[in-house]
């Protein structure tokens, strides 16, 4: 059995987390950490969990556990790791940001491997530790990987997509109260989102001339091929993306080249007909739909934002990492309605 720690269990990441390693066929929960928690059972915060365990949250953390997930705020994963240093041994996947850009992935005299399992699939079953990729970040690279892969990305690409509220996080904010969220639509962050810089690295990697060298950050320099309106939606979890690019591959190139690339990714599909995002909410599938209109290349991609964005994307690493079928503890359902 893998014996697991998580740090974070009380938040939404976290209870998702506990709802897949619950049931999974080779896992032992060690310690569900949450500090404001501690003492109380998991079911007392994530109430879907009554009846399904009696595991109490701790305010304790050891390294005598085989994998550690770090389900934490984006820079508080590298604050803790410097104030609890872990045993070489163990092997880390952290749902932060703080590890997933190149030049910040060193710690302990190895580096922190981007967990997208379909751009590094390799590298994730022989990596230490793994930083898992952000929800827009994996919504948007999945939908653009097989065209980067073949050296097709245009100078421009126009991203519009819509996130539910569980992406803002656990703790209540303006912008998440139901009040507002309801029955409304607002954008944020646009053209400036920090999810740019991972998703250029990452197209960088299959088509180094889409982020050529120079002086200007990184995310200065994502902005100028990337166009991103993000936007909030009235929905509680997944993202569904609508993306353009200028292409001259007809739409069944198109679906040919996609269909190839993701015939070895297990969770990730490519559909003849139209999506919604209710097919892939409470699954860790990313779907995909593709249409020519002129020059233009319509991709449409649905995710769920904790699960393929995010928890249930961090097992499917933990499974490469030791070994098993990438799909072990994922079979999830969404229930259509």
């Amino acid at each position: 059995m893998i014996r697991v720690g998580i740090v974070g269990s009380a938040g939404y990441t976290g209870g998702e987390l506990l709802r897949v390693l619950i049931y999974h066929p080779h896992v032992e929960i060690v310690f569900a950490n949450s500090a404001s928690n501690a003492g109380k059972k998991v079911y007392e915060v994530h109430n879907d969990l009554f009846g399904d365990t009696e595991l109490a949250f701790s305010s304790d953390f050891h390294s005598e556990i085989d994998v550690l997930f770090l389900c934490v705020g984006h820079g508080d994963a590298r604050k803790f790791l410097a104030a609890n240093p872990v045993d070489s041994g163990v092997k880390i996947i952290d749902l932060s940001q703080d590890y997933r850009l190149k030049e910040n992935t060193a710690y302990q005299g190895q580096h922190f491997v981007y967990g997208l399992p379909e751009l590094n699939k390799q590298a994730i079953r022989s990596a230490q530790y793994i930083a898992n990729p952000g929800c827009f970040a994996t919504n948007i690279q999945l939908a653009l990987l097989p065209l980067a892969a073949k050296g097709l990305l245009p100078q421009q690409i126009h991203v519009n997509a819509t996130t539910g509220s569980t992406g803002a996080g656990q703790k209540p904010s303006p912008t998440s109260h139901f009040s507002w969220r309801s029955g409304n639509l607002s954008a944020y962050k646009s053209f400036e989102h920090q999810h740019l810089q991972e998703v250029s690295e990452s197209l960088s990697q299959l088509q180094p001339s889409f982020l050529p060298p120079s002086e200007q950050s990184l995310l200065e320099r994502a902005m100028q091929r990337i166009n991103m309106i993000p936007q909030r939606g009235a929905f509680p979890r997944g993202i569904f993306s609508a993306i353009y690019v200028a292409s001259d591959l007809t739409q069944e190139e198109a679906y040919a080249l996609y269909e190839e690339y993701y015939a070895n990714h297990p969770f990730t599909w490519v559909s003849k007909a139209n999506i919604d995002l209710k097919q892939v909410v409470n699954t860790n599938k990313s779907i995909m739909h593709l249409e020519k209109h002129g020059n233009q290349l319509l991709i449409l991609n649905a995710t769920d934002n904790l699960l393929k964005g995010a928890s249930g994307q961090a097992v499917q690493n933990m499974n490469l990492m030791f070994g098993l079928d990438e799909r072990a503890g994922l079979n999830l359902k969404s229930s259509g309605f």
